[in-house]
């Protein structure tokens, strides 16, 4: 199945609009592609204004967002794949959604990991057991109102 991602966030930002309150994105400004004014990144992160009335231009499909917008007076253009998208919420009171790194990839041929030939003749089979893998730790993400 694809990812519900590009779904999850259209429902939100409808929900968010709809109630009248302000839709703010968290982004990972250092996934692949993404393109962000980088005066505004603050430990990896950026949060943006995606309201109607401070975008123009705005599209969001299956893969991607994009939109026009001022940042310190100065119009930019803003690409954000949609696997760099770590949160949507209301400005006004917080409501929103986090969103799980689930390893959601644009092109997946373009980030797939490269394998390692593996001879399995029965002479050269490891019998060693696999490693345990590690827990994946916890968002570092902040929400600040």
């Amino acid at each position: 199945m694809t990812s519900n991602r590009p779904y999850l966030l259209r429902a939100f930002f409808d929900w968010i609009v709809d109630n009248e309150c302000t839709p703010h994105l968290v982004v990972n400004a250092d996934f692949p592609a993404v393109q962000v004014p980088t005066q505004f990144v603050q430990d990896g992160q950026i949060v943006l204004n995606i309201s109607p009335s401070a975008v123009t231009q705005f599209s969001l499909d299956n893969t991607q967002l994009s939109f026009s917008a001022r940042f310190g007076g100065q119009p930019m253009q803003v690409y954000v794949p949609l696997g760099a998208v770590l949160a949507i919420y209301a400005r006004e009171n917080g409501e929103g959604t986090v969103f799980t790194a689930d390893e959601f990839l644009e092109d997946e041929d373009d980030f797939a990991p490269e394998l390692e030939s593996v001879d399995s003749s029965p002479e050269q089979v490891d019998e060693t057991p696999a490693p345990k893998p590690e827990k994946k730790k916890g968002s570092h993400l902040r929400v600040i109102k």
